[in-house]
């Protein structure tokens, strides 16, 4: 019996690990298997594309890599991730949350393309991510919403906290797309019994 998949998506900054750990305690207080997982997953070789591309390897400017290369980096990056450690937790039923999942690829790739390509893209990334790759589809994505301003000045601070404590180059290359309305791309919905998120919206 396959588990359940949550994702929790937004900018840096914006609460996502601080709401993964809080929702991991919840479900782990009401008796749950629960695993927490993170990506990109830059502590195993599989984020190795993704630190080039983030560290500019493969071009100073963000459109210098399309976006469908970009999305393969992060995407095969989770699914080495899935296939080695948590797949069978996964299938045997634990619920699964995820800080960042296969809507950042969606969001941060699809501002290099004209509006009018934007869900010929969508439908691409999930059938390769989904389908192709056999990832898990979520059931549930959460996007943390801030106000732009806020999410200016703490996605600055987040990322150089970040980049400081992995001993990494600092990202060239920044989120420039919002997610449209509430959530905007076809995930699954699903609520979550007995967890209020603390900032945020649910899709």
């Amino acid at each position: 019996m396959s588990g359940k998949l949550i994702t929790l998506e937004g900018l840096d900054g914006s609460g996502k690990a601080t709401q993964t750990e809080f929702l991991c305690k919840e479900l782990a207080g009401k008796g749950i298997r629960v695993r927490k997982i993170s990506f990109p997953d830059y502590g195993q070789p599989s984020s190795a594309l993704a630190k080039m591309y983030l560290d500019g390897k493969f071009g100073e400017n963000p459109e210098d890599v399309s976006a469908y290369a970009a999305s393969s980096f992060y995407a095969v990056d989770r699914f080495a991730s899935y296939a080695q450690f948590w797949k069978e937790d996964y299938q045997s039923g634990a619920v699964i949350v995820a800080d960042r999942y296969s809507t950042s690829n969606i969001v941060f790739q699809m501002s290099k393309l004209p509006r009018d390509e934007w869900d010929a893209f969508i439908q691409w990334v999930q059938d390769y991510e989904y389908n192709k790759l056999g990832l898990p589809q979520p059931d549930c994505t959460v996007y943390l919403d801030m106000p732009p301003l806020c999410e200016s000045k703490a996605s600055e601070r987040a990322l150089s906290r970040r980049r400081a404590k992995e001993g990494y180059p600092r990202a060239q290359y920044g989120l420039s797309a919002r997610l449209p309305g509430k959530c905007g791309l076809r995930c699954k919905n699903a609520r979550l019994a007995g967890y209020k998120l603390r900032r945020g919206r649910q899709c």
